[in-house]
């Protein structure tokens, strides 16, 4: 989950929304770091999602189901907005959790 985030933030470093409308490749990338997220999180057990409460879990795996399921309907702008303003502030979250977590069990 840190990873993709931390990749879909990367990758939208230098661009602005606009391009998503036209480059397919952006597009592709940020959608699949956003379906990461949520793969792992709907993959998180309740006990693990109980040592981060903080974090939107039923939302991850709710977008990461219309990403794979409603991919013709997918909004470009609620992706773009899930990257810009919702995963920096994950980030911190899930690098809180993940300090105390048990190696075997991190996501």
């Amino acid at each position: 989950m840190l990873q993709g985030a931390r990749d879909a933030i990367a990758i939208v470093a230098t661009r602005h929304r606009e391009e998503m409308d036209s480059d397919v490749l952006l597009q592709h990338a940020l959608i699949h770091c956003v379906q990461v997220i949520g793969e792992a999180a709907a993959r998180v057990s309740d006990e693990g999602r109980a040592r981060a409460p903080a974090l939107p879990w039923a939302r991850m795996v709710g977008m990461r189901h219309i990403l794979v399921h409603d991919y013709f309907k997918v909004d470009h702008d609620a992706v773009w907005r899930v990257v810009t303003e919702h995963l920096p502030q994950m980030i911190p979250l899930l690098e809180a959790a993940l300090a105390n977590w048990p190696t075997a069990e991190r996501f």
